[in-house]
């Protein structure tokens, strides 16, 4: 008997472990930056490693869903978890430090490869949309937790390798949770194909699906991952303006399926992007208390990119199956990895500019962080323009349908 509740929960918790993997390592890269004598460049390869790592998982997963299982899948998660987050631990060195990214990353790839089709299988119509955002609201929602455990921990005089232990916790509770579970079976046969897969993702809908996932993961993980640096000396305190976001997020995604049947999925994901670009743009020129206002417009922008793209393929292009999900986020985590270099170098540019225009101290920090946010603030501006494309495109093929 398959025990649905216990797979979501286990979902959720692998989820959790994903997520405090993100806001715990942001937490502490100001202090590998000094301990390890880390350049921000040098930070945005650790940081490429863990969104490199997701793809290459997510990929491989969504190949092999259907000829090994979800279970399997999730074991090698566990496993890539527990030693990645043990070697960052014990991690002396740069090199050391890409390698164990590499492996965190793995493990949180497979946890969409895995659970994402799980949902979709479980599930049916409207409530796949509900389940999903409930799943995802747990990235959010661990890094909320994550960002105020870390904040706290720092202000404590915790090491980062003691708040690197902290994301252990929920990696041992999923795999209880899905110790000797019984996984659903898929509903449409097409879908469990690689034949049928690949047709249906080789098609106009499907690629322009995968430039749109670009823009939203990083529009979502570019700017989050260097709140720290980004913010310092803005006036407001960098983990709790990521604290501020992600939670507003999470509280989103719990009601986003109801959001998604009042407004539509592309309705929504237009409106998201509106929102982001306005609230990089705010993020990029305020300071003190308007830092965290602008914060809240900008979570509202992110909040339901991620769960409603993949949410749009199970609903609009079902065939894809369980490869068709992992590629689409695939793509948006090798396309999160490609832009962190690149960010990380943004910064150390924008700080050298600053420099040489006579800032130092606390407004050197200010001016390297709005300039670097007002680039960031381009990338959700073309979604707009992607998002109104894609709205019409779904309207117009209900309404050929609807006419024949």
């Amino acid at each position: 008997m398959i025990n649905d509740k216990r797979l979501f929960y286990g979902s959720c918790f692998a989820l959790i472990t994903t997520a405090f993997s993100f806001s715990i390592r942001a937490g502490v890269m100001p202090q590998l930056e000094i301990q390890l004598g880390l350049s921000a460049t040098q930070l945005g390869f650790i940081n490429q490693m863990w969104f490199w790592g997701f793809p290459i998982s997510m990929i491989i997963g969504g190949l092999i869903y259907h000829k090994v299982g979800g279970a399997v899948i999730m074991q090698f998660a566990f496993f890539a978890h527990a030693v990645g987050i043990l070697l960052t631990i014990f991690a002396g060195s740069y090199f050391i430090l890409l390698i164990s990214s590499l492996l965190i990353g793995l493990g949180n790839g497979c946890t969409e490869a895995a659970c994402n089709p799980m949902i979709a299988d479980a599930y049916e119509g409207d409530k796949i949309s509900k389940m999903l955002n409930r799943f995802h609201m747990w990235f959010p929602g661990g890094i909320l937790v994550g960002s105020l455990l870390s904040q706290a921990m720092t202000s404590l005089d915790f090491s980062w390798q003691m708040q690197v232990g902290f994301i252990l916790i929920p990696t041992v509770i999923y795999a209880y949770l899905f110790f000797g579970q019984k996984w659903p079976t898929p509903k449409s046969q097409e879908s469990t194909t690689l034949s049928g897969n690949f047709s249906s993702m080789l098609t106009p809908l499907f690629l322009f699906i995968l430039l749109c996932m670009g823009f939203t993961a990083v529009s979502e993980f570019g700017p989050n991952n260097w709140v720290p640096l980004t913010l310092k000396g803005s006036g407001a305190t960098p983990m709790l303006v990521m604290a501020l976001t992600f939670g507003l997020m999470t509280v989103a995604r719990y009601f986003g399926g109801e959001v998604v049947a009042r407004f539509s999925t592309t309705g929504v994901l237009l409106g998201s992007a509106i929102c982001a670009s306005l609230g990089l743009y705010l993020l990029s020129n305020q300071s003190g208390g308007m830092v965290y206002i602008a914060a809240i417009v900008y979570g509202l922008g992110i909040a339901y990119f991620w769960p409603n793209m993949i949410g749009f393929v199970a609903r609009y292009i079902p065939d894809s199956g369980a490869l068709g999900m992992s590629i689409v986020g695939a793509m948006g985590m090798f396309a999160s990895g490609l832009v962190m270099p690149i960010f990380g170098g943004l910064i150390d540019k924008n700080r050298v500019i600053a420099a040489e225009q006579g800032l130092s101290g606390e407004a050197l920090d200010v001016a390297t962080g709005q300039m670097t946010l007002s680039t960031m603030a381009l990338v959700p501006l073309a979604l707009i323009v992607l998002f109104t494309i894609l709205h019409f495109w779904i309207r117009n093929r209900k309404e050929v349908a609807v006419a024949h």
